[in-house]
């Protein structure tokens, strides 16, 4: 375990405490937001901004989300097989359960 410690001369750098925000930005040929890096900043409204001038400085996003590290959930991925398995005996959720009717057109 690391301990960041800070002195009066650098008590306004980001390792004074501030959170860490993770920044996704989509741009302009995306439909989705992509993770784009990470930033600290004292609150939600410095990290858009620092995020615009971190990961936005060539025009190529038109939208920013950005959000606290802490407020991430995930799931583990020990557990993948479990989580991401296709459930058994559900079948009918994929369409090749089912099969074409007869006289039924553009099917």
């Amino acid at each position: 375990m690391t301990v960041n410690r800070t002195t009066a001369s650098d008590a306004t750098a980001p390792s004074a405490g501030w959170p860490l925000w993770e920044v996704f930005v989509r741009s302009s040929r995306g439909l989705s937001h992509v993770h784009a890096g990470s930033l600290h900043a004292p609150d939600a409204e410095m990290a858009v901004q620092n995020a615009r001038d971190l990961y936005t400085r060539r025009n190529e996003g038109v939208s920013l989300w950005v959000v606290r590290s802490t407020d991430i959930t995930t799931s583990d991925p020990r557990a993948k097989d479990a989580m991401f398995e296709s459930p058994k005996g559900k079948d009918y959720r994929h369409a090749t359960y089912y099969t074409e009717s007869e006289g039924v057109k553009h099917l």
